[in-house]
């Protein structure tokens, strides 16, 4: 008998070697979360501030989210696509996540995005502002938390309108989120009757700006509208200013280019004007309570990327209380999501049919190293999500 059962033994470990056996899954009474973010890497200080914001929330809750207490799985994305599905599929196949939340990069968020659809995993977008991802990739699984690249640019439209600006050279890198910035603002700007002047395009990454700022000055356009962020923000405002142009043709762009990078611009950031969901100094109590909560936690003011990180809990959290958490009600907790009024730092939101924010879009100007608000200028903005059909 003793024989046996060690024979029988054998067999199961030499199984499960060979992945026969599924291994025992997570306690029923968790929530795995998968985190797929950049931990190393040019987006490295962006995926720390989602995580932070993500767990600030749990952390204020018990270590729970929606009553369920949480337990992470963690891979750095590296912010390359090329490995993006095989990183996916560890947290899904190997550690068995509830929800994969990520990530920085949009091309690592559109593979993430086909292996939750092919799955049926649920999905949260913390960051990545691809169209895609609530337009042709929508899914009934996949939510986000963040903007489109179209939202933040199409309110801009308007705004230089009320200004009397009449025309406008645009100016970004030729890659994906550039390009779909520029078309959000020109689909507003030329709606209201704005002219495009030209639309200039240089390589990604290249920031050697000063032929197309020549170009610009002979073009003498009313304002330039641009997208750039990081390395490339810093050192288009001040060669923006240099070659001084800053004075007399104004420059604008989605918020991203003075977001986290006004130190490093000095003075070629004053001033600047830029539209995105959220800004600081912005007029309510859960923005108060989020900033003196994040300054305490992690030692420094928090930014948008920790409050999209934050509203993902707090999205996955208006799931689960609604199926009393119930993780495997998964129809139960994607109509909740749906259905959702999210209490925001950034102010109240709701999720569009595509599952992106409703927010509103604020006008900020750079002061030092803050954005402080100026004005509401687009109110409960919805991304159009062109090519969407869920199923």
């Amino acid at each position: 008998m003793e024989k046996t059962i060690n024979r029988l033994t054998g067999l199961l470990a030499g199984a499960a070697l060979l992945g026969l056996v599924t291994p025992a899954a997570h306690a029923a009474d968790t929530l795995k979360v998968g985190l797929m973010l950049p931990a190393t890497g040019t987006y490295a200080k962006l995926g720390n501030a989602i995580t932070n914001g993500f767990k600030l929330y749990v952390d204020e809750n018990g270590g729970k989210i929606g009553g369920v207490a949480v337990e992470y799985a963690v891979v750095d994305d590296e912010s390359d696509p090329a490995k993006a599905t095989e990183n996916a599929n560890k947290l899904v196949k190997r550690d068995e996540v509830d929800v994969l939340v990520g990530t920085v990069h949009s091309g690592v968020a559109m593979a993430m995005a086909k292996v939750a659809r092919g799955t049926k995993t649920l999905m949260i977008v913390p960051n990545a502002g691809a169209d895609e991802l609530t337009g042709p990739l929508c899914a009934p699984n996949i939510f986000r938390t963040s903007f489109t690249n179209w939202q933040p640019s199409y309110a801009m439209g308007p705004v230089l309108l009320d200004k009397g600006v009449k025309k406008v050279v645009t100016l970004t890198w030729k890659y994906s989120a550039g390009l779909q910035a520029i078309e959000g603002f020109k689909e507003s700007f030329t709606a209201g009757g704005g002219e495009i002047v030209k639309e200039l395009t240089l390589p990604f990454p290249n920031t050697e700006f000063q032929p197309y700022l020549t170009e610009i000055a002979s073009l003498k356009p009313d304002a330039v509208f641009v997208f750039f962020a990081g390395g490339g923000a810093v050192k288009l405002a001040k060669d923006y200013a240099a070659a001084g142009l800053k004075d007399s043709i104004p420059l604008y762009g989605s918020g991203f280019l003075t977001d986290g990078t006004l130190d490093a611009m000095g003075g070629a950031g004053e001033g600047l004007q830029t539209t995105l969901h959220y800004a600081d100094g912005l007029d309510n109590a859960k923005d108060k309570a989020f900033r003196a909560g994040y300054q305490k936690a992690y030692g420094m003011a928090p930014d948008v990327y920790a409050v999209q990180g934050y509203d993902a809990a707090q999205l996955l959290a208006a799931g689960l209380s609604a199926v009393s958490g119930k993780v495997d009600d998964r129809k139960g907790m994607i109509a909740a999501m749906e259905a959702a009024q999210i209490d925001s730092p950034r102010g109240t939101f709701s999720m569009s049919a595509a599952h992106n924010p409703v927010q509103d879009i604020y006008l900020r100007e750079g002061k030092g190293s803050a954005n402080p608000v100026v004005s509401v200028a687009a109110k409960a903005l919805a991304d159009p999500a062109r090519g969407c059909r869920m199923k």
